[in-house]
């Protein structure tokens, strides 16, 4: 599910601001950009993430601020020598200009970092985990505004699906009595004025009607559309659930209309398979 959550907390010069977005996808997976001096958070973010979530493609962004005195900064210079040497074989390999300044140097990961006790980094540490946590909140706020619209999308394809089930339903019994009807046309046809057993062809109509019959699959269409209804209702997790109602939907529609053999019939299959593909569709998006 689409979606956005972003979140600033602030404490003693130093200010954390996380961002959340996330797009569609059938499994969860998650992408992170946060400081170096961060990266061991990054195993307890993600649990954060998979916690509240089980589907989408989430990137997780981590900025930090600090407002601090020059006697809080410190040069790595062993880190800035070794920035140096491999920007200049790099610039040799690749017939470039040798132009690395201070400037740039200084930019690099690892550089210019603040000086911090083990209490200062334990205390950053739990300003980035507040952050995360109220910027999955505001993406879980969004994402449940979609779902209400996604909600309201899919029971709207299962009503209409409902309403052609009833349809082929209501067309089965006529069908039967139009094959009977031709059956009888053509073999009088063909018997060319000899009389043809009542039993005989009553047997062949039995094997069309047998062979047509499509009430098995309207009722687990029926079945299927209860189950789809209560899932909505139930709430929560629930796309994989949807994810395989939605195939058997699927299942019974084609199987629906091999068996019909009607034009009427093949038709309402048609618009049948249409409805379910925007369900399979949608059912995609949700968590």
């Amino acid at each position: 599910m689409t979606g956005f959550g972003s979140a600033e907390v602030e404490s003693n010069g130093v200010s954390v601001r996380v961002e959340l977005r996330s797009v569609n996808h059938r499994f969860l997976q998650v992408r992170q950009r946060v400081p170096v001096e961060f990266g061991e958070l990054e195993p307890r973010l993600e649990a954060l993430l998979k916690k509240r979530l089980s589907r989408g493609s989430v990137n997780l962004t981590v900025a930090v601020t600090r407002t601090a005195s020059p006697n809080a900064v410190e040069l790595d210079l062993t880190v800035a020598k070794r920035y140096r040497k491999l920007l200049g074989e790099a610039a040799r390999e690749l017939a470039l200009p040798d132009d690395v300044g201070l400037a740039r140097l200084i930019d690099l990961p690892g550089v210019i970092a603040q000086r911090a006790d083990e209490a200062e980094r334990e205390r950053e540490q739990k300003l980035v985990e507040k952050a995360a946590k109220q910027a999955i909140d505001a993406l879980i706020e969004m994402r449940e505004a979609e779902g209400a619209r996604m909600d309201k999308d899919l029971r709207k394809h299962a009503k209409a699906i409902e309403r052609l089930r009833k349809q082929v339903g209501a067309r089965m019994p006529k069908l039967v009595a139009e094959h009977q009807a031709a059956l009888r046309e053509r073999v009088a046809e063909l018997a060319g004025g000899v009389e043809i057993a009542e039993a005989d062809l009553a047997r062949e109509v039995a094997l069309i009607a047998d062979k047509s019959d499509v009430s098995e699959e309207l009722a687990r269409l029926e079945a299927h559309l209860e189950a789809l209804a209560e899932t909505l209702d139930k709430g929560g997790a629930i796309g994989r659930q949807l994810d395989f109602l939605v195939q058997e939907l699927n299942r019974e529609a084609n199987t629906i209309g091999s068996k019909a053999g009607d034009v009427t019939v093949a038709h309402a299959v048609v618009d049948l398979k249409t409805n379910i593909e925007r369900v399979r569709e949608q059912v995609q998006n949700v968590e």
